[in-house]
């Protein structure tokens, strides 16, 4: 069969004019031949009523106690909601529908409630009713464990069950519908003249996702990666064809010669304190003790240096007064730069290019911004900026590397 997945999102779902654009997209993969399966989130966001940041605000104003297992029971209701009501609707427009929840649509999970990992994927029900000509929408962000009991996905839930339906059912292409046309070279609400990409890799996508772009969920990516099945990041409220997410042999064979791209884009990430220690001439297990004691108290740290020295790291703005305090504990003066912000400059192209980090010092330099810090990889470069310069920062980078164009 010819299959094609449509995640959407719970913007794609949340009015009724929101909904009409979604029939229509899900009406065009029909007459183009495609069996259509259909994976939503829960309608709309904080505040609206079956939003999953709503429900946990309602286990929060009743008791707050709520077991992990029963949570994900709560949670899960949000996609069944969206996933009725798409089914009415198409079949109000002649268009033969079914439900199916993550667990009747084969998702099996771990046991870790709320942040489950998929373990295997069992299509078969689904490929019995695509067969049957029904459109098949899955309520997304959960599956079941090997016990039948309900699990969600975690944040992007959604993203990773279409691309792992998309993947057990060989799908042709995976489309997720947003709220935005596609991949933007940069935040648009920083960066006016941000551009849709037409075209990005795998691992250009997960970088920005991992540092500060939301469009997608890295971990969505990376299971289409690793199978190559195509993703196109779209806009719910347009018919471009958005960006597709490929491997960088096939942007190549597309384009009928490598593309002149150093730099794809540039994402940014708030609310993060630096951190650094230094060593005495008694502290030659400096760097054990400093990300023993992190890990053990489940702090998440990030931006890594390491140096005789000492070491230099970050942590959310939320947990940095905790690990300051663990630290001192241990006789350690931490010095502590709160409210930065991570800028990272994305691009395949960038390997072995020389000159990429001077263009960045140069752009940084002439607005007067100061680095604190800064890492690369064969794909990235990242910059911690105070969080007040990161706008400017963000702004004078994708000015540098004419990102606009």
């Amino acid at each position: 069969m010819k299959i094609l997945v449509q995640k959407f999102g719970g913007t794609s779902l949340s009015t009724a004019e929101a909904r009409a654009h979604v029939i229509e997209h899900i009406q065009d993969a029909l007459e183009e031949n495609y069996k259509t399966v259909v994976v939503v989130s829960a309608m709309g966001r904080k505040g609206e009523p079956y939003a999953t940041d709503t429900l946990l605000d309602w286990i929060v104003q009743n008791g707050n106690r709520l077991p992990a297992r029963e949570k994900d029971l709560l949670l899960s209701c949000g996609e069944l909601i969206s996933a009725a009501t798409l089914c009415s609707l198409l079949n109000s427009h002649g268009i033969r529908s079914t439900v199916l929840t993550g667990a009747q649509a084969g998702i099996r999970t771990n046991e870790e409630y709320g942040n489950a990992q998929i373990v295997s994927i069992r299509p078969n029900r689904i490929l019995e009713l695509l067969e049957q000509d029904y459109v098949v929408i899955v309520a997304g962000f959960q599956g079941e464990t090997a016990e039948g009991d309900v699990t969600t996905l975690g944040r992007g839930g959604s993203d990773t069950s279409a691309t792992a339906l998309g993947v057990a059912l060989k799908a042709e292409i995976i489309d997720i519908f947003t709220d935005v046309n596609g991949i933007l070279t940069a935040d648009p609400r920083i960066v006016e003249d941000a551009r849709p990409l037409s075209v990005v890799s795998y691992t250009e996508i997960c970088n920005m996702a991992h540092h500060g772009a939301k469009v997608i969920h890295p971990r969505a990516v990376e299971v289409a990666m690793h199978a190559g099945v195509p993703v196109r990041v779209r806009s719910t409220f347009s018919k471009r064809p958005g960006t597709l997410v490929t491997h960088p042999d096939i942007i190549r064979g597309e384009s009928g010669a490598v593309q002149d791209r150093f730099v794809t884009g540039i994402a940014n990430f708030a609310s993060i304190t630096q951190i650094q220690v230094l060593s005495k001439e008694s502290h030659y297990d400096l760097q054990l003790n400093v990300f023993k004691a992190m890990a053990e108290q489940r702090i998440s740290v990030d931006f890594i240096n390491v140096n005789p020295s000492g070491v230099v790291y970050t942590v959310f703005d939320h947990e940095a007064e905790r690990a300051e305090a663990i630290l001192r504990q241990l006789g350690f003066e931490p010095q502590i730069t709160p409210h930065c912000a991570k800028v990272s400059i994305i691009g395949g192209g960038m390997n072995g290019v020389p000159g990429i980090m001077a263009r960045i010092v140069e752009a940084l330099t002439e607005e007067d911004i100061q680095i604190l810090q800064s890492a690369d990889s064969n794909a990235t470069i990242w910059v911690l900026v105070q969080g007040k310069d990161m706008a400017r920062a963000v702004r004078a980078l994708h000015r540098q590397f004419e990102l606009n164009r």
